[in-house]
């Protein structure tokens, strides 16, 4: 038994993987991870509730469940669901730039500055090199 890890001598086998404890860990080093993945859990259930009562097309539910796919895969540090969320985070932050130099809503500005800031957050080398 070794005394950093409590596992038997010579058992590598979560050397290159990750164990569940330390994904915990380490996504409580990028609360902005956690906070995108809330994000997008909302704006997924706002597109459903749009859908529902008629305002969007029924089309944008592949956006919702797009949206889902990312946020559970950023809480669980997935590589896949960080290039599927900063796609997303990128696709709104222009999206709504565009919108705001187009009709001048304040709405728009204030989410796509947030956008912004999560892209920006994300492209971190620090948030990149936790991913799995």
């Amino acid at each position: 038994m070794t005394e950093e890890t409590g596992e038997a001598a010579g058992d590598g086998e979560h050397k290159g993987n990750a164990t569940i404890d330390n994904g915990r860990r380490e996504l409580r080093q990028l609360p902005g991870l956690a906070a995108i993945a809330l994000y997008l859990a909302v704006l997924a259930g706002l597109i459903v509730l749009g859908v529902v009562s008629h305002n969007y097309p029924p089309l944008f539910l592949v956006f919702s469940v797009l949206f889902f796919a990312a946020s559970g895969g950023l809480m669980l540090l997935l590589r896949w669901a960080w290039a599927l969320g900063l796609a997303a985070v990128l696709l709104l932050a222009v999206y709504n730039s565009w919108v705001f130099s187009s009709e001048h809503l304040a709405p728009a500005l204030v989410q796509g500055l947030l956008n912004w800031v999560f892209f920006l957050y994300m492209i971190r080398v620090e948030v990149r090199s936790k991913l799995r």
